[in-house]
């Protein structure tokens, strides 16, 4: 069967529906959006940071595929910040469902340190007033804390290292 494609008109409400999705925790519903959107406009980068979170927003439940396809929709990004900025959160999203699964190992804790050092380049590169980077960098503080974790610091990264976040993200 064919998929329907929507009207380029459409894409602003496509894009307040999938948000919509994202708050009622449907990520699928919001995923489907978004690649609706993306059918059209590939570059439309509402949708691809969109179609991040909602992909990450299945993290736990979602096939290694998926992982993959986030690390690959990371490089479509636009600017250096979002680039680094959804880096960090795919790789905080990552660990933090690796301790919800009751996995508080080396591992989350190598996820949590990579995803500050992410947030440590976004803070970098933010503009003047933006304090997202910070206000995630601070979560990942909490987490470690909370999971009583061995704290270390950021690591430096290259890039983006799909790795970081691309396995050991327990399946559900």
């Amino acid at each position: 069967m064919n998929l329907k494609r929507i009207t380029p008109n459409a894409i602003p409400a496509a894009i307040e529906r999938a948000n919509r999705y994202r708050l009622l925790n449907e990520p699928m519903e919001a995923e489907s959006i978004c690649r609706d959107v993306l059918e059209i406009d590939p570059g439309h980068q509402g949708a691809l940071k969109m179609l991040i979170l909602a992909l990450t927003d299945q993290f736990g439940q979602q096939r290694r595929e998926h992982r993959e396809e986030v690390a690959e929709l990371l490089t479509r990004l636009a600017t250096e910040y979002d680039r680094e900025y959804l880096a960090g959160v795919v790789a905080e999203r990552a660990a933090k469902s690796m301790l919800t699964a009751g996995n508080t190992s080396e591992a989350a804790l190598d996820k949590l340190t990579r995803a500050m050092a992410h947030f440590d380049r976004a803070i970098a590169l933010a503009e003047q007033g933006n304090d997202e980077a910070v206000l995630r960098w601070n979560s990942c503080v909490r987490l470690i804390a909370r999971y009583g974790l061995v704290a270390q610091p950021p690591a430096a990264l290259d890039a983006f290292e799909p790795e970081a976040f691309d396995d050991e993200v327990p399946e559900r």
